[in-house]
């Protein structure tokens, strides 16, 4: 049950400590972040106190930088430190290996995806945009969650590609498993953001075999987790749409309600409609066609 016909603790075991010390680590690191809030924001009154977390943490974007950023960081660290003294593993058969340019060709073609469905979604009139092109709205979220958007690349993409993968594929599990479960475990940890939709569990997973592609056409992950940082970036905090189901911050702002939730991704996000589902496996074909060119 806890070992294969090597000997060796099964991979699945491995990875849920590994998950379960990321989450001990992400609450400990978050904790500051939880406190600061709590002092300057939460109401107290005759003992009782009733506070919307989100909305709280919306009136502070560097606390809620400081407790989602925190907690990121926390099982950041916890990867490495599991990777290194369990795995018995280096930094670079984590996945940090490779050309920078890696990096910047995930970065364009996350950022490419994301404005091309928004200029679909705009010519076809499901969205209806707040301010002009010409009139950005340039705010404290558009740095802090630029930081908070690098950390949660960086993180999950260590995790859910570098280390799942990568311990699988050490002990010796079929590459479509492989795959499979990095795809799955990833998707399943947004199923409880809000507003969460069927259709974008199902696009977070396909993204997810989509970063495993990346990952494993490149041996590194670097392509990955430029794409993820930009995917999740120009969603949210350019064009102004729900990332995953959390509250957007755009330098544009844009309406959906006359728009088809099946397109737009309704209260969910892009992640959460029939475009990001294309785009997703369009970015497979452009990733095997960069992987080619590379290799000339």
């Amino acid at each position: 049950m806890f070992k294969n016909n090597s000997n060796q603790v099964r991979a699945g075991w491995i990875i849920f400590l590994a998950f379960a010390s990321m989450f001990i680590a992400q609450q400990i690191f978050a904790l500051p972040g939880g406190v600061l809030l709590a002092l300057v924001d939460f109401p107290f009154q005759d003992g009782n106190y009733e506070m919307d977390i989100m909305a709280a943490f919306d009136r502070h974007p560097w606390i809620f930088l400081l407790t989602q950023g925190g907690g990121t960081v926390g099982g950041m660290l916890a990867t490495v430190l599991f990777w290194r003294f369990v795995n018995k593993g280096t930094l670079k058969e984590l996945g940090f290996r490779g050309p920078l340019k890696d990096l910047g060709f995930g970065l364009l073609l996350g950022a490419m995806s994301i404005a091309i469905i928004f200029f679909i979604l705009l010519a076809s009139g499901n969205v209806t945009m707040l301010n002009s092109f010409t009139k950005p709205e340039f705010t404290v979220y558009t740095l802090s969650f630029l930081v908070l958007f690098i950390l949660v690349g960086f993180f999950e993409e260590m995790f859910f590609r570098g280390y799942v993968m990568s311990t699988m594929e050490r002990r010796g599990n079929p590459k479509w498993l492989v795959y499979v479960v990095s795809a799955v475990v990833f998707s399943l940890v947004h199923g409880t953001n809000p507003n969460v939709s069927i259709l974008g569990l199902v696009n977070i997973a396909l993204v997810g075999v989509l970063f495993a592609y990346m990952f494993d056409a490149t041996k590194s992950l670097w392509l990955p987790i430029g794409y993820h940082i930009t995917w999740n970036y120009f969603q949210g905090n350019v064009f102004g749409f729900a990332v995953s189901g959390t509250a957007p911050h755009g330098i544009y702002n844009v309406s959906v309600e006359e728009g088809s939730d099946l397109l737009t991704g309704g209260a969910f996000g892009l992640e959460g409609g029939l475009l990001a589902t294309v785009l997703i496996i369009l970015g497979y074909f452009a990733t095997r066609v960069y992987v080619k060119m590379k290799a000339k």
